[in-house]
């Protein structure tokens, strides 16, 4: 199947999506990482945005304040979440798992 040609005003309309997507999804990671957003409010956030629900779970962990490398990924180990997971894909479980984990 063939891409679609684009008019100008239609791949200006696309940028500026998704570069308003980006934002929104920086601004989360930046107040998780500054404490105004707690992990558990943050993944409630994502679960109503359709936008912040394609961050990855790694990246959002990585944020959390005293949490780097080696922590997320034990802690998604033993959740028995994928590394390439984003926040759309989580179980039940798996979120109630962090949640628990970090409040």
């Amino acid at each position: 199947m063939a891409i679609p040609q684009l008019s100008p005003e239609q791949l200006q309309a696309a940028r500026e999506a998704a570069a308003s997507a980006r934002r929104s999804r920086a601004e989360l990671k930046s107040k998780v990482r500054d404490a105004q957003v707690t992990l558990s409010h943050a993944l409630d956030l994502a679960a109503a945005d359709d936008v912040l629900a394609h961050v990855k779970v790694v990246d959002l962990l990585k944020c959390v304040p005293r949490v780097g490398d080696k922590r997320a990924a034990d802690v998604m180990e033993r959740l028995d979440i994928a590394p390439n997971r984003r926040i759309r894909g989580l179980g039940r479980h798996q979120v109630a798992g962090l949640k628990a984990e970090f409040s």
